[in-house]
C-alpha cells in the first residue's frame, strides 16, 4: 500500500489496496457495521475506524500479508480459546489473507468492543 495523502473516507483507504484485498476489507467494514449500524466511520491513526458515542470503538487496517483489528477486547474464555489461532501484536489481531477471513470472529470482536466501552 502506498501512502501518498491522508485519506478522508474508508472508501478512499479501500480503494489504495489491490481489487482482491478490497473486496474483504469491504466485507470487514460491512461485518462491523452489521453489528454496530449507528456507528460514524471515520479515518485516525490512518487506519479506518468506527465511532459510537464520540468514542473510537473499533479499527480495522490492510496490510501485506493480513488483515488487523483493534483494539483486542478482553471477552470472556470461549472468546479467549476462539482467538489462540491467530496472531495477536500490540492490542490487534491478525488475520492472514492466505486463510478465509473469520467474519464471524471480527463479528465477535466488534460487539464486544461496544459492549466494553464506556457510554458518556
Amino acid at each position: 500500500m502506498a501512502v501518498t495523502k491522508p485519506f478522508t473516507t474508508i472508501g478512499e483507504y479501500i480503494s489504495t489496496f489491490p481489487a482482491d484485498m478490497q473486496v474483504i476489507l469491504e466485507k470487514v467494514r460491512q461485518t462491523i457495521h452489521k453489528v454496530a449500524p449507528e456507528a460514524v466511520e471515520t479515518i485516525s491513526y490512518a487506519m479506518p475506524a468506527f465511532d459510537l458515542n464520540g468514542k473510537h470503538v473499533v479499527f480495522f487496517a490492510g496490510w501485506k500479508h493480513h488483515i488487523s483489528v483493534y483494539p483486542l477486547p478482553a471477552g470472556d474464555e470461549a472468546f479467549q480459546q476462539a482467538i489462540v489461532p491467530y496472531k495477536r501484536a500490540r492490542g490487534s489481531i491478525q488475520f492472514p489473507l492466505d486463510k478465509p477471513i473469520p467474519y464471524d470472529l471480527v463479528e465477535q470482536i466488534a460487539t464486544l468492543l461496544i459492549k466494553e466501552t464506556p457510554q458518556k
